[in-house]
């Protein structure tokens, strides 16, 4: 088993034996050559590389499973060392990472297929590009707010030419800025634009794309966010594990029947934490038993609650209809209302 211990710009190699021996380990530069000319002489003896998941790793897993190594993804935020350690460096990392593998106890994550992972990644990258366009919106009507003491709707902003941006103000500096804002949100919604072609044209040849769709809230951006960050469904078991991922269950610790604090929160998707709970505020405003059901569970606890547990059954409802390739039937997400 080998472990590798990946750095920014450098990474350790430990191999050790089925005995648990130590059999090497090198600190190499961040190139795949370098990486695959150190495990050639243990090539025929090596069962399994585990990578360590940083922000980089793309290259490396990737590069290993073109040279038919079978790589598993170290998920460092399951691993934990003896903290009673007294010295620990890069070589002890890459060591135990090749002995949890060895005993066959390594925490590991979902290696995306590597020809939808930058698809997925565009989308992201849309998601940071939206972000950007809603700040320069904000500060375009909060400048019209100061100098004028009007309000400016989002339409009208979006329905403005140059021509008119010009006119809005008597100050230079004012104008220059508006011109400047407008230009840049043009730009953001070309490139938004762009993307979300490239995505699509890809995302419709993905079977459970068109049939997410059907579910009530779910729309174009967050059909294409839910398909492309799940991947394949087959890696959750049952709807509950998929829920969970998706941040749409209680983290929280009982004992005795009594509350003792909070677990990880942030354990899972945020992208999909997001789609899911987008899915179920538009599915209580546009989808009738969406918002009978809303209406309910607010009533009991809170608009909150009722969002995220709505969310849920959304997202319940999403991992039947992707595993089970069925489609969207409200009388089995809803039972309650029959009754």
């Amino acid at each position: 088993m080998a472990g590798i211990d990946l750095h920014s710009n450098n990474l350790v190699i430990g191999i050790v034996d089925s005995e648990g021996r130590r059999l090497g380990h090198r600190k190499l530069d961040c190139e795949l050559k370098q990486v695959l000319e150190f495990l050639t002489p243990y090539r025929e003896r090596l069962e399994k590389v585990a990578v360590e998941s940083t922000y980089n790793w793309y290259w490396l897993v990737d590069g290993l499973v073109a040279a038919d190594y079978a790589v598993a993804l170290a998920n460092p935020a399951k691993i934990d060392q003896y903290s009673g350690l007294k010295h620990s460096d890069d070589t002890n990392d890459a060591y135990f990472l090749a002995e949890l593998l060895r005993l066959g106890i390594l925490p590991t994550g979902h290696i995306y297929d590597a020809q939808l992972r930058p698809v997925r990644d565009l989308l992201r990258r849309r998601l940071s590009l939206v972000h950007q366009r809603t700040a320069l919106m904000l500060s375009f009507k909060s400048l019209f707010t100061r100098t004028t003491g009007q309000e400016m709707s989002l339409s009208r902003l979006k329905g403005l030419s140059e021509s008119e941006v010009r006119s809005l103000y008597a100050h230079p500096a004012n104008d220059l800025i508006a011109q400047l804002q407008h230009r840049h949100i043009e730009a953001l919604n070309e490139s938004i634009d762009t993307i979300e072609k490239a995505v699509l044209k890809v995302a419709r040849q993905l079977p459970s794309y068109p049939r997410l769709t059907t579910l009530p809230g779910v729309g174009v951006i967050l059909g294409l966010t839910i398909t492309l960050e799940t991947g394949p469904i087959r890696r959750f078991a049952h709807a509950g594990e998929y829920a969970s991922y998706c941040r749409t269950v209680d983290a929280t610790r009982f004992s005795n029947g009594k509350k003792k604090g909070d677990n990880n929160q942030k354990c899972g998707n945020k992208y999909l934490a997001w789609a899911w709970v987008e899915a179920a505020n538009f599915a209580r405003r546009y989808d009738e038993p969406s918002r009978k059901w809303f209406d309910r569970k607010a009533a009991k606890r809170s608009n909150v609650i009722a969002t995220k547990a709505l969310a849920c059954k959304l997202a319940k409802a999403g991992w039947f209809m992707m595993a089970k390739e069925c489609d969207y039937e409200p009388g089995r997400m809803f039972p309650e209302l029959k009754r």
